[in-house]
């Protein structure tokens, strides 16, 4: 990891937040620094080096700041001595755009707990996988509880995308004339529509 080297954040402001970011846990009592990547910094450079720290949980359930997120290359390790602690800790999450889980089938069957736990505080949860590309499919989530996002219950990436840009609206007992022409009793514009909860094309 020390060998990797920086990458270019979106914007200088993004990158300044990142390194504040790093700071903040590397300054926190019970948090040690295992890689640090610190390149040179000046306006108008937005480079990211990686960072990797490393606590114990204890530490981390006894201090809040350690669950805020630092967007950019880094990560916490959380090193659990039982698995009283590891769920804990998994309860303690804030929501998230996803959560990975390393293992084999015997290990899913036998810690379905803090799946069940994962699933509240994630809108897509992986498996021996890496976050966080994202591909515009019809079974995509790229959205979570908050504050991962300001509305968990849809998706920012993927053909449900639209749920999180409109809302419902009702027009009651209108004339036809007054009526959108997507709602029109002749349906101009020939869209699918449920009618009296039957879909076509009425």
């Amino acid at each position: 990891m020390a060998a990797t080297p920086p990458g270019t954040m979106l914007t200088a402001d993004l990158c300044a937040s990142y390194r504040a970011g790093v700071e903040k846990f590397a300054k926190t009592a019970g948090v040690r620094r295992a890689v640090n990547l610190q390149p040179e910094t000046g306006p108008g450079n937005p480079q990211a080096g990686a960072a990797l720290f490393v606590t114990d949980a204890e530490t981390f359930l006894g201090n809040q700041r350690l669950m805020d997120e630092i967007f950019g290359p880094s990560t916490l390790i959380v090193q659990c001595h039982s698995r009283d602690q590891m769920l804990a800790a998994a309860r303690q999450l804030e929501g998230q755009l996803t959560a990975t889980v390393h293992g084999t089938p015997e290990d899913l069957a036998v810690n379905r707990d803090l799946l069940a736990v994962l699933e509240t505080k994630a809108g897509r949860l992986l498996c021996n996988g890496f976050p966080t590309g994202v591909e515009v499919c019809h079974a995509m989530t790229h959205g979570g509880p908050y504050p991962a996002t300001a509305d968990g219950r849809s998706t920012s990436v993927g053909t449900r995308a639209i749920e999180r840009f409109a809302r419902p609206l009702c027009y009651q007992n209108f004339p036809d004339a007054a009526l959108p022409d997507e709602l029109k009793e002749s349906n101009p514009l020939h869209l699918w529509r449920l009618v009296d909860g039957k879909l076509g094309q009425l």
